[in-house]
């Protein structure tokens, strides 16, 4: 009995362990069509823990999923904020980092792998991710096999990556300008070249030097050999000797259709259940810890899903083992996942914005590369004020500046339409890629709005050059419900005994449920007044200094916010004011 009592209590432990943590999620943004971010908060018996979630179609058409390279090199780091706009004109991203990578020269541990051309070998006994064209995500452990052949026997060979004892690489214009500086090697340039790819390639061997530090041709490559190599490769490639080059990947990836590939691991997710270890080279100090993580999953249906665990934040977010990861990624319904560098590399960012809280002390820290999810469609920013009046009373604005954005020459629509579906504006023109603004309303094809009140609608549709088509459209209100806040005294002395007050009077042009809500200048929430039904008219509300519990807030400075809600939809107005004791 007391055996079966303590077989009970042990695997009532084991539940507790492995049973989700209580979670509570933020409302979801629409950051592209069919792309969405939510910020998660999980409550943990280690702390809690915030977890950014990006789910997205599969990556197919419209949609890829790629590396991107700090600098388009192989060496050098970068942020993935930067490495985001640096292709802002190429499409619209959202983006994780990548790779673990060198911390002195930058380069990435493992594969990258652009277009079907090798820009770095995997490392064979670490997993690495791959997407087809298809747009399924693998995640397996790849190996690269290179040869080179002049005038003698074949060799073997590695690209874009230092030779260490005996042997060569061949240096791609992937790699930078020039290749790298060392004593008693012996290089051949070969012009010109073909891409890095697998299968049999060749080149003309162009020129002979010693030492490194030879520029790389833009249209060709370097072989470079060091120790009983060296001599190999002067004698065997004397120009013009016209040198053959192979490379086998296994599994073959590229005739299997995936061209695009990164390093990463460890396998964290397998036929929808966490995988508690891949056996691949990894310390358990990279994967017990809770840290800061990232990781990237494939759900049954094709979509992906991003992950990034903000950590190393006590208070705030203790991270996740890499075990807990496989997990997340497990509830989010992923059935084929893999890490990523984790730690202060963990970063997610939108359209050159970061969204997570990156625990390294100078902020987001330079990386290697970013696996990013790109959208080639048209795109509609989140329009800068939610709510415009038609009167342009009380400091709510009475203009809203529209844009879109389109990567190729596209046909664009571009359309407002009201809570009634008339037409507010239309056009239809072509458009070289850019990003282009409307202020509406305004302009000839604009049709003021002085009583349309309620949700109104920006819709573009565009057809580019190849003639995919592609929509989005963001939302936008129409009231001029709540207008003329102000709020006295602007700088208010609390006494611990006495009546403070301090008065947010404004004008309801219709009857509204009213919320009042005082918060620091930071955000922090210090009281919550009502919600009310007030009617049309001068209205007021009023605070007592005071935090529920009682207790006077403290001096600085704070914000007065009244939020206003009826049929015409939502509006709030703000006004600072400051506090002394």
């Amino acid at each position: 009995m007391l055996r079966r009592v303590l077989i009970g209590a042990l695997l009532a432990g084991l539940a507790a362990i492995v049973a989700p943590a209580v979670a509570w999620a933020s409302s979801t943004q629409v950051l592209m069509p069919g792309v969405t971010y939510s910020r998660q908060v999980q409550f943990t018996a280690h702390g809690p823990v915030v977890i950014h979630v990006v789910t997205a179609p599969r990556p197919t058409g419209l949609y890829s999923l790629e590396p991107i390279l700090a600098n388009g090199t192989v060496t050098g780091r970068g942020r993935v904020t930067a490495m985001e706009k640096s292709v802002s004109d190429q499409a619209t991203v959202v983006g994780t980092n990548g790779d673990l990578f060198n911390w002195n020269d930058g380069h990435p541990t493992g594969i990258v792998l652009q277009d079907g051309i090798i820009k770095s070998p995997p490392y064979r006994d670490r997993s690495s991710i791959g997407i087809s064209d298809t747009g399924q995500l693998n995640v397996a452990r790849v190996a690269l096999y290179g040869y080179w052949q002049g005038l003698g026997s074949r060799h073997p060979l590695q690209v874009n990556r230092t030779p260490r004892g005996d042997g060569t690489a061949l240096y791609t214009p992937t790699w930078g300008a020039r290749t790298p500086s060392i004593a008693g090697a012996f290089e051949t340039v070969l012009q010109p070249f073909p891409p890095a790819t697998t299968g049999e390639l060749e080149g003309t061997s162009l020129a002979q030097a010693t030492g490194g530090g030879t520029p790389i041709p833009q249209n060709g490559a370097v072989l470079l050999s060091v120790g009983s190599q060296a001599p190999r490769l002067a004698t065997e490639t004397t120009p013009p000797t016209v040198v053959h080059v192979q490379f086998v990947m296994a599994p073959d990836w590229t005739g299997q259709g995936i061209n695009q590939a990164l390093g990463g691991g460890p396998l964290v997710v397998r036929n929808g259940r966490a995988v508690y270890t891949a056996g691949e080279d990894f310390l358990a100090s990279q994967l017990a810890p809770r840290n800061p993580r990232t990781g990237i999953g494939q759900r049954r249906d094709g979509r992906i899903v991003m992950v990034v665990v903000d950590g190393r934040r006590p208070g705030y977010s203790v991270g996740l083992t890499n075990f807990e990861l496989a997990q997340a990624l497990v509830r989010l319904g992923v059935v084929t996942g893999s890490a990523l560098d984790s730690g202060g590399s963990s970063t997610l960012a939108f359209d050159g914005k970061l969204l997570n809280r990156p625990s390294d002390r100078g902020g987001e820290r330079a990386v290697k590369e970013t696996l990013a999810f790109m959208y080639h469609g048209v795109y509609t920013a989140p329009l800068p004020m939610p709510v415009i009046s038609p009167t342009g009373g009380g400091g709510v604005p009475t203009q809203e500046t529209l844009s879109f954005k389109v990567v190729r020459p596209s046909t664009v629509t571009a359309t407002v339409i009201g809570p009634d579906g008339s037409t507010g504006y239309s056009s239809t023109e072509a458009h070289l890629p850019g990003t282009y603004q409307v202020t509406w309303p305004s302009g000839p094809k604009a049709k003021r709005a002085e009583t349309a009140l309620g949700r109104w609608r920006w819709v573009v549709n565009a057809t580019d050059d190849q003639a995919r088509q592609s929509s989005m459209e963001r939302a936008f209100w129409v009231n001029d419900t709540l207008g003329y806040l102000r709020v006295a005294p602007r700088a208010v002395r609390l006494r611990a005994r006495g009546r403070n007050r301090v008065v947010a009077r404004f004008r309801l042009a219709h009857p509204a449920t009213v919320v009042g809500t005082i918060a620091t200048r930071t955000g922090v929430l210090v009281r919550r007044i009502g919600p009310v039904r007030l009617g049309a008219g001068n209205r007021s509300m009023r605070w007592n200094g005071r935090y529920r519990s009682g207790r006077l807030a403290y001096r600085g400075a704070y914000v007065f916010r009244v939020y206003a809600k009826n049929s015409y939809g939502p509006v709030t107005l703000t006004q600072s004011f400051g506090v002394r004791r």
